[in-house]
């Protein structure tokens, strides 16, 4: 079944290439939806849209981060599918 989370992740999130890897991940996983960068440069946004199972293994892959990332938390809430055709950084 397709579901949509809207997440928010904390920690050393910005300037160390989280959104690049969060693209790359989600792509690996059949993802659709985005990552952004918030004003607080301790937080970083994210739609993301898929089959459970694989926004299962998303969530998996955000407690981590990419090499040089610090996730301190990982929240997610459940929103209404969208059905956009990729996955894309969202620019400042």
């Amino acid at each position: 079944m397709i579901r949509r989370y809207q997440i928010r992740v904390t920690g050393r999130v910005q300037g160390v290439g989280f959104r690049q890897a969060t693209l790359n991940q989600a792509q690996q996983l059949g993802l659709t939806g985005w990552v952004h960068n918030l004003p607080d440069p301790r937080q970083v946004a994210i739609e993301a849209e898929g089959e459970e199972h694989q926004l299962d293994k998303f969530l998996v892959w955000l407690q981590e981060g990419p090499r040089f990332a610090r996730v301190d938390t990982v929240w997610h809430a459940p929103m209404a599918p969208q059905h956009e055709p990729t996955f894309r950084i969202l620019e400042d």
